[in-house]
C-alpha cells in the first residue's frame, strides 16, 4: 500500500540525512550540527559544538583552538577534553584569558574530522562611539525556511544577535510541514529529555541557523516554547496530565536547553536565566526572563489580574533588574536594553487588556517597574520584545489614554523568524488600521512580514530598522528595510531616520564560509501591512 504524504512526513522526521547531501549533512560527519557562541564577557566567552558520536560511544575525546584570524594561523589557545552521553555529546567550553572588544575565531577536531570555524567576540570596554546589534525570535522550522538567519549570517557589521526566545517549538506542526515540507523531529511533541534533545538536533542541522551561529555570538533567552506554550513557573496551557508531571518535563527542557546551547550555566536555571551585558559606556543589555523566573499562573478574571501581589518577573529579579538600571544610570551608560519576551505595552486599555499572557496581565508588575525607572530617573530605556510574530514600535506609558507626559520608555517588536502572523496582505493592512486607531502610543505595526530588527547605536541616538523578508515558504527570497526610526538620547520619542545605516567601514573578517553576496542589501519594495485585534488577542 503507497504511504500518504502524511505518513511519508512522519517517517522522514526520523531520517538524519537523504543521499545526494553535501559531506557536512551525512550520518559520516562528525560535527552535523555546526559550531556556536555565545555570552561574551570582556574576557571571555562561551564556545559549542556537538560531536556525533560513532555507535556505542559513551565518551569521545575532542580538540579546541582559538585564533585571531579566519586562516587559523594566530593561535591563540587551545586544549582538550572529553563529552560523553549523559550531556548527549555537546561541547560546552568557558574561555577567558582573552582581550576586550576583540574578534576570535575558533573550530573544533574530533574523531579525526574538524569543525567549520566559527567567529565570536568579546565586550568592549571604556568609551565607545558605536554598536550594532540584530534581535529577532520566534524561529519555527515546520513553518518556514530561515531566510531571516541567511539574512542575519550575511552581514559582517554585528557586534552580536539576540535571540529573544521560542528559539525551538514543542508543537508537532505536522499539518505546517504538509505545506512545507520541514518536519519536526520528533514527529509528536516533545516532553522527554530525548524528546527535547532531538528537537535542538533538528533546528541545530539547519544550514542558515549553522550560519548565523558560525558568523556572530548569540545573547539567548528562552521563552515559552523551549518547553511548552504558554508556560509559567507552576506548568503550562500546554501541558496535560497524561503528558506526566510538569517538573520532569520542565527539567528535561532545561536540561536539553542547557546543553545544546551557547549560554553559560546558572546555578539554579529553572529559578531563570537572566543576566545582562555591558558594552563599555553605550548600551547595558539586560536579558530578562518572563517565562520561568517567577511568573504567576495567568490570570482567569479582571479581579484576580489586578491582585497586586502578582508577578512576571518574580521579586529577585524584579530586584535585580532595578538595581541593573540603577547602576547603569548611575556609571554613565548612554542606553538600557531590555532584552524580553512578551509585549509590555498595553495593549488596548489598562482596563480592558486583550492578553493575559502579556504584561498587560501583571499590571502591578508593570508598575513598579515603571516605578523604578521615574524615581530613579533612568533615562534611554528601549525594551526589545519578541513572542508576537509581528513588528512594532510603541510609546511606555502608565496610561496610554490619560498621560500627556513624554513616554517613560519606549518598546520595539521584532518580526518572527518564521512563525506566522497575519499571512493575508489585505487582512493585515485592514486590521492593522484599526489599531493605529485604537491605541494613541502605537508609532506603527506591521503582522505580514518575517524578519529582524537592527540596532545602529551611537551616544546621542538610536536607530531602529526592521529589515523584512518576503517569504519563509521558499529559500528563494527577497529583503528589504520595511520601516526605519531614530530615537534621540534624552527624550524617548520615535523621529523619522534619514536612512538606513551605512556599511561598517571597521566590520571585523567573517569566518570562513560566508556567502559574498550582501544578501541583506537586496532591494524590494515591501507595502506596509497592519494587524487586528482579534488576532493579537489570540496570540
Amino acid at each position: 500500500m503507497p504511504l500518504t504524504r502524511r505518513e511519508f512526513l512522519l517517517d522522514s522526521a526520523s531520517v538524519t540525512a537523504l543521499p545526494g547531501l553535501a559531506r557536512r549533512q551525512t550520518r559520516n560527519w562528525v560535527f552535523q550540527h555546526g559550531v556556536a557562541s555565545g555570552d561574551p564577557l570582556v574576557d571571555g566567552v562561551i564556545i559549542w559544538t556537538r560531536i556525533t558520536p560513532t555507535t556505542g560511544s559513551r565518551q569521545v575525546g575532542f580538540r579546541w583552538q582559538l585564533f585571531l584570524d579566519p586562516q587559523c594561523r594566530q593561535l591563540v589557545q587551545q586544549g582538550t577534553g572529553f563529552t560523553h552521553a549523559q550531556r548527549d555529546f555537546t561541547v560546552k567550553l568557558d574561555i577567558s584569558g582573552l582581550q576586550p572588544g576583540c574578534s576570535y575565531y575558533y573550530r573544533f577536531e574530533a574523531l579525526g574530522q574538524q569543525s567549520d570555524v566559527g567567529r565570536t567576540r568579546t565586550l568592549p570596554v571604556g568609551q565607545l562611539q558605536h554598536l550594532r546589534l540584530a534581535f529577532t525570535s520566534c524561529s519555527n522550522y515546520a513553518q518556514g525556511y530561515f531566510n531571516v538567519y541567511k539574512e542575519l549570517a550575511s552581514r559582517t557589521d554585528l557586534d552580536a544577535v539576540l535571540h529573544l526566545g521560542d528559539y525551538i517549538y514543542e508543537y508537532d506542526n505536522l499539518e505546517a510541514s504538509l505545506n512545507t515540507g520541514r518536519v519536526h523531529c520528533p514527529a509528536h511533541e516533545t516532553v522527554s529529555l530525548q524528546d527535547y534533545r532531538q528537537r535542538h538536533a533538528c533546528y541545530k542541522r539547519d544550514a542558515d541557523l549553522q550560519a548565523v551561529h558560525r558568523q556572530h555570538v548569540f545573547l539567548l533567552i528562552w521563552d515559552d516554547h523551549e518547553v511548552a506554550n504558554n508556560a509559567w513557573r507552576g506548568g503550562a496551557e500546554q501541558h496535560q496530565p497524561q503528558q506526566g508531571s510538569w517538573h520532569a518535563r520542565l527539567s528535561a527542557a532545561v536540561q536539553a536547553y542547557l546543553e545544546w546551547m551557547p549560554v553559560r550555566e546558572q546555578p539554579s536555571p529553572t529559578q531563570g536565566l537572566y543576566r545582562s551585558f555591558r558594552f563599555a559606556d553605550l548600551a547595558d543589555v539586560a536579558m530578562l526572563d518572563t517565562r520561568l523566573a517567577g511568573r504567576d499562573q495567568p490570570a482567569d478574571n479582571k479581579a484576580e489580574r489586578d491582585d497586586p501581589t502578582r508577578t512576571l518577573l518574580g521579586y529577585r529579579q524584579e530586584r535585580w533588574l532595578s538595581q541593573q538600571l540603577q547602576q547603569a544610570q548611575q556609571q554613565g551608560v548612554a542606553w538600557k536594553l531590555l532584552g524580553q519576551q512578551v509585549m509590555m505595552a498595553q495593549l488596548g486599555s489598562n482596563s480592558r487588556p486583550f492578553n493575559y499572557d502579556q504584561w498587560d496581565g501583571y499590571p502591578a508588575a508593570r508598575s513598579r517597574l515603571f516605578d523604578a525607572i521615574e524615581q530613579d530617573a533612568i533615562e534611554n530605556v528601549v525594551v526589545l520584545t519578541g513572542d508576537i510574530h509581528s513588528s512594532w514600535a510603541l510609546e511606555l506609558h502608565r496610561d496610554p489614554f490619560a498621560d500627556n507626559r513624554r513616554p517613560l520608555a519606549l518598546e520595539l517588536v521584532t518580526p518572527a523568524v518564521s512563525s506566522p502572523g497575519i499571512d493575508h496582505q489585505a487582512r493585515a493592512r485592514l486590521a492593522a488600521s484599526s489599531l493605529q486607531a485604537l491605541l494613541p502610543h502605537l508609532e506603527f505595526v506591521d503582522f505580514y512580514y518575517r524578519g529582524y530588527v537592527l540596532l545602529d547605536i551611537t551616544p546621542t541616538r538610536l536607530q531602529a530598522e526592521w529589515w523584512v523578508v518576503d517569504t519563509v515558504s521558499s529559500p528563494r527570497y527577497q529583503s528589504d528595510c520595511l520601516r526605519c526610526l531614530q530615537v534621540p538620547a534624552g527624550q524617548a520619542v520615535f523621529q523619522p531616520a534619514v536612512s538606513v545605516s551605512p556599511a561598517h567601514a571597521q566590520a571585523p573578517e567573517p569566518a570562513p564560509g560566508f556567502a559574498p553576496e550582501l544578501a541583506f542589501l537586496r532591494r524590494w519594495q515591501p507595502s506596509t501591512q497592519q494587524a487586528s485585534t482579534d488576532w493579537v488577542a489570540k496570540n
